[in-house]
């Protein structure tokens, strides 16, 4: 059986905390929520394939990654 791998700070009991949370809440409420979110204009929402998360994942950790090393050279 493969084990989970989860972000760092998250565990098993968090991610069935915020399940949780999410899977109680009416359709009037996740409207409310959605309407009074911040508005992150440095970032998208966007609905892909679940076969295409995993390379996403990479090319996000990718880009990091080197968004660190530009920040460190500089220092």
């Amino acid at each position: 059986m493969k084990k989970n791998k989860f972000p760092k700070g998250w565990d098993e009991k968090r991610i069935k905390k915020v399940l949780a949370y999410y899977e109680k809440q009416s359709e009037s409420e996740v409207v409310s929520e959605y309407k009074s979110a911040p508005r992150n204009r440095s970032q998208t929402v966007i609905e892909v394939p679940n076969a295409l998360v995993p390379i996403i994942r990479e090319l996000i950790a990718r880009h990091e990654s080197l968004k660190i090393k530009r920040n460190t050279r500089g220092k």
